[in-house]
């Protein structure tokens, strides 16, 4: 009862024509989705469908794009909207069509879309130091999406599993060149085929170079990579044990973020049906040391380090300075993570079965790629913030150009 009566006072007010403005920001999306619009007609022999796949697209890219429309009640209201309609070209979607909307139409079709844009996007400025480096730079990781299922299922989930909440862990590729993710696969939160090594090994593409936490550390992984064509640089973890088999550089005095050894080494404790089948060369750098203490109890809640960064790589012949630098550019897939759930707000799922959240997901994609797009740099708050103060009204389109105008001023 109680909680009812505080959904009830916390009930949002109705979002009104006003509300929604800068509309013609989606002219050039339109075309883009545009060969989508028959996806999933299949079925509808009598041509009754009135939400089709672009349109239900475009609502999902009006709700990233506008902070006001933050469920899917709010998408459903805003398509009640003269304005909205006019632009986006669709009729009234009802709260059923947008929920039947993710067991109708493929997540998969957007894939060719996030591709096509990514070919538009120009190389950013990168690091001198990485300029020898053939292969596509590719960051991989994952991160945890929460999801409240229906009453029903959650308290079931609760009585059985300690838990009512559903988790999904997105698989992410991002492209640091380009400075966007060009990939996310989405799956349940577990072991077996669900486990990030394995999907990533399913998805492997050749020349690139794959940079991976420790998480990644399986040699039947290192060798998946080799044999596709492609590079990594990854974590191990803190116990690992190897023997070098060529003298390497050694310096047992070096200071704070300093190469302590390069070796081409052995795993002698491996099982012999999952060594690597390459030669393995492992860097160790100095950094500072730290122990897990949780979330909330300060420090830091990472894995605990000994002050000692393992990087396994395939790559002979590049400066171990390099190779440490390569791995120290993990940190921007953790920024875009941050963007992506407390910007774009993907913390808040328009649906709670997989293939909406990859829906979703890919909008969310081909956001990141139309800001930097119309930026030519890596998407920011800022520039964000802009895009939404337009789309709400408080800014005007010369105001939102000017702003673009000086990213691109400062960038030259």
């Amino acid at each position: 009862m109680c909680i009812i009566a505080g959904m009830a006072g916390s009930k949002k007010p109705k979002i009104e024509e006003p509300d929604i403005t800068g509309l013609k920001f989606f002219d050039k999306l339109a075309p883009l989705l545009k060969r989508l619009h028959d996806e999933g007609c299949e079925r509808d022999r009598a041509g009754n469908r009135q939400l089709h796949y672009d349109q239900y697209c475009l609502l999902v890219l009006l709700h990233l794009f506008n902070p006001i429309v933050t469920s899917l009640r709010g998408v459903q209201q805003a398509s009640e909207l003269s304005k909205v309609q006019k632009k986006l070209g669709c009729a009234r979607a009802s709260l059923g069509s947008l929920s039947e909307a993710t067991s109708v139409f493929d997540a998969e079709r957007l894939k060719e879309i996030i591709g096509e844009l990514g070919d538009q996007l120009q190389p950013l400025a990168q690091d001198p130091r990485l300029q020898d480096i053939q292969q596509t730079i590719t960051l991989v990781d994952g991160t945890l999406l929460a999801a409240l299922p229906k009453i029903m299922e959650a308290s079931w989930r609760k009585a059985s599993k300690g838990s009512g909440m559903v988790k999904w862990r997105l698989h992410t590729h991002f492209e640091v060149l380009r400075g966007v993710p060009t990939r996310i696969d989405v799956t349940p939160n577990g072991g077996g085929e669900h486990d990030e090594r394995v999907v990533l090994e399913a998805a492997l593409e050749a020349d690139r170079l794959y940079v991976g936490d420790r998480g990644y550390a399986k040699f039947s992984l290192f060798n998946g990579i080799v044999a596709a064509g492609s590079s990594y640089v990854c974590r191990l973890r803190d116990n690992s044990v190897w023997e070098a088999v060529e003298p390497g550089r050694r310096d047992d005095d070096a200071g704070l973020n300093e190469v302590i050894s390069d070796e081409v080494v052995r795993f002698p404790h491996a099982a012999a049906s999952s060594r690597p089948d390459h030669p393995v060369r492992v860097v160790c750098v100095r950094i500072n040391p730290h122990t897990s203490r949780g979330k909330y109890r300060g420090g830091s809640s990472g894995v605990d380090s000994d002050g000692v960064l393992r990087i396994a790589t395939n790559l002979l012949d590049v400066p171990a300075e390099t190779i440490a630098l390569i791995f120290s550019g993990r940190w921007e897939i953790e920024t875009f993570f941050r963007f992506f759930k407390h910007i774009l707000g993907c913390r808040r799922l328009l649906s709670h079965d997989q293939n909406g959240i990859e829906i979703q997901t890919y909008c969310a994609i081909i956001a990141s790629m139309l800001i930097a797009l119309w930026t030519g740099r890596k998407p920011t708050l800022r520039t964000y913030e802009m895009i939404c103060f337009y789309l709400c009204g408080m800014a005007c389109e010369q105001e939102l150009m000017t702003h673009l105008a000086k990213l691109k001023k400062q960038e030259a």
